[in-house]
């Protein structure tokens, strides 16, 4: 059984924005789509080690602000010619909140 833990409101993330919650795992990067999909993403791009809590969100990719790669948020792989791979982390929002999976987190506090 899946724990999930209130990271915060969605109204919190701006419309193709992303906000970082700090984990005992390191940064998690959450992003919510133009029609309200909310994804986790490790907030570290693989290539040079970019915040990907900065880049262009675009349908359900985020792009590296620093070298242009890009990620599909439902896998967390790179796409197109470029290699490489984020973890994910499940989200869900009920009633207006984003939960995030807290097993993958485990010690967690929104930033």
């Amino acid at each position: 059984m899946t724990i999930f833990v209130d990271i915060g409101s969605l109204d919190d993330i701006p419309r193709q924005g992303a906000r970082v919650v700090r984990t005992a795992q390191g940064c998690v990067a959450v992003f919510r789509t133009a029609d309200d999909q909310v994804f986790a993403l490790e907030d570290r791009c693989p290539h040079k080690g970019g915040p990907l809590s900065e880049g262009i969100v675009h349908g359900t990719s985020v792009t590296c602000p620093l070298h242009n790669w890009v990620f599909d948020m439902n896998s967390g792989a790179a796409q197109g010619a470029d290699e490489g791979q984020v973890r994910t982390y499940a989200t869900k929002v009920q009633q207006g909140r984003i939960l995030i999976d807290a097993t993958l987190i485990r010690a967690s506090r929104a930033a």
